[in-house]
């Protein structure tokens, strides 16, 4: 059974943390895991980028030179792409980037990375993760204790400012809630810290049904998906 490493909340280590099998057991599915992150990356595009055709530019209409008896290859305007100044062919226009994904393979490609992180002992639990007042130098230290990686991604059960502040400051530090949780994150940064609060929150939603649900009974509503994963 997969399991990590949880911390007291002053940062020193306790006893190991069982995790929930089907979510964290699974072997990784890396194909699902690309389609996923390329879907999120192309949705964050803008599609706002945009070249000036040769019928956009704004230069002059008269002729460069006479059409015969220069020796030279006869132009009609300044306003072609060969021309410095002139428009641009086959260049980028406004576009929707945007692709389509199912919802099970959005869910699919969540658990191959949480489970990726469990499987490579970069997945590490706090008791509790609260602050009274914005510190960066308590969050840093903290992190400092419980984590040697490069960079962290903090995951919250739910909003708390002073933390979120606190991590604001810090480079390659992120803190964002389980609502928040994208597949790009998870890749994108070594580490991930979870409260145990934010754990628990993950497991009852993308972990194993419970086993005295009514058989038949509708699932439970998916949360709404971070804005990177629309």
């Amino acid at each position: 059974m997969p399991d990590a490493q949880l911390f007291d909340a002053a940062g020193a280590p306790a006893e190991r943390l069982a995790l929930d099998e089907h979510l964290f057991g699974r072997e990784p599915n890396g194909a699902l895991l690309h389609q996923a992150v390329v879907r999120q990356l192309a949705n964050a595009r803008q599609g706002t980028h945009d070249s000036l055709t040769r019928g956009e530019v704004s230069r002059t209409t008269k002729k460069v030179w006479r059409q015969k008896g220069t020796g030279r290859a006869r132009q009609g305007s300044r306003k072609g792409p060969h021309w410095r100044g002139g428009g641009t062919a086959f260049g980028p226009h406004p576009r929707d980037h945007r692709l389509g994904m199912p919802r099970k393979m959005r869910q699919g490609a969540l658990r191959s990375a949480l489970a990726a992180k469990a499987a490579a002992g970069e997945l590490l639990v706090i008791q509790e993760l609260t602050m009274e007042a914005p510190s960066t130098k308590r969050l840093r230290l903290l992190l400092g204790a419980v984590s040697q990686g490069r960079s962290q991604l903090i995951v919250l059960d739910r909003p708390e400012r002073n933390v979120q502040l606190s991590a604001r400051n810090l480079p390659n530090v992120r803190a964002i809630t389980t609502d928040s949780v994208n597949v790009v994150d998870l890749l994108r940064y070594e580490h991930l810290v979870l409260s145990l609060a934010a754990l628990r929150r993950l497991e009852a939603r993308y972990g194993e049904p419970a086993a005295g649900s009514a058989a038949g009974s509708e699932p439970a509503p998916a949360a709404e998906p971070a804005e990177g994963e629309r």
